[in-house]
């Protein structure tokens, strides 16, 4: 497999039973089919979960039913605090695109640190039909590898494995979420908000709660950008929302002749080529 690390030069052990194997999970297709993938090709694999307290329900049910797949317990890790309090040392700066201090704090040093100073390796559910690095952990006692390249499996092999397995998609995608990771992440479309907004209306509510002035300007900061949750949540805007990505959902199938629209519309069959978002939280 090809390994890309950086960092200083260190001497690895020659002997690999002292060298760790492991698999982190985000609770999304691809790393949980890189599960599926390594679970007998890998010895002593180490299957981990970097919970921040903030995961849809989705996930969790998810991650149960893959450890029932795997017959074997997937770590949870944590980060010694909470997003709350985090939130607050931030002086009530909710994290965004440019600030994304929830994916380095609860998900990147607890990774590290579960690994410590022993030697890894990682592996990581980047696709082959994917044009992107993700996340190099700049360790040098730390090796990323990616299978699926390596095996050539793109996003349809993902899909595959999923369905041979009996496991599935994760749950969240039958009601048209896209990405796992935590359920007020500022990644998510507007239409996956609304979603939310239907589908866990308190989560909505509790994601709307942090939208207030923070303690270092004064400012408000929202989740998706200019627009707050208090005037995306109204029924007309919602409606707008929904029509607006059913007329974007046409213009996509009129382009992928072998899909249906019922099946383009139902949101699970149209993969962007370039997705968004913090890749240890979302492969």
């Amino acid at each position: 497999m090809t390994e890309k690390s950086t960092g200083s030069p260190i001497t690895w052990p020659e002997d690999p039973s002292l060298v760790r194997h492991i698999l982190s999970l985000s609770g999304g297709k691809d790393s949980a089919a890189l599960a599926v993938h390594l679970r007998d090709r890998v010895e002593n694999i180490e299957y981990i979960f970097h919970d921040t307290g903030k995961e849809l329900p989705d996930t969790y049910e998810y991650l149960e039913r893959l450890e029932g797949y795997l017959g074997q317990k997937i770590v949870r890790t944590t980060f010694g605090t909470t997003f709350d309090h985090i939130l607050r040392i931030k002086g009530g700066m909710l994290p965004s695109t440019h600030r994304r201090w929830c994916t380095d704090l609860m998900k990147l040093k607890p990774f590290e640190n579960y690994i410590g100073d022993d030697f890894c390796i990682n592996y990581v559910g980047i696709r082959a039909d994917e044009d992107r690095v993700g996340y190099i952990s700049h360790k040098p006692n730390i090796r990323a590898v990616f299978p699926f390249r390596e095996d050539g499996i793109a996003y349809e092999g993902v899909q595959r494995i999923l369905e041979e397995s009996g496991l599935g998609m994760p749950p969240y995608t039958e009601w048209g979420r896209t990405r796992s990771g935590c359920f007020f992440c500022f990644y998510q479309q507007k239409i996956e908000w609304v979603r939310l907004k239907r589908r866990y209306p308190e989560l909505y509510e509790e994601a709307k709660s942090y939208e207030k002035p923070n303690h270092i300007n004064g400012n408000v900061f929202y989740w998706c950008g200019t627009e707050s949750l208090s005037d995306l949540e109204q029924p007309e805007r919602m409606a707008q929302i929904e029509g607006n990505w059913n007329k974007a959902q046409i213009r996509i199938a009129k382009h992928q002749p072998n899909r249906s629209l019922a099946e383009t519309l139902g949101g699970l069959h149209v993969e962007p080529r370039r997705r968004e978002g913090c890749l240890i939280c979302q492969l």
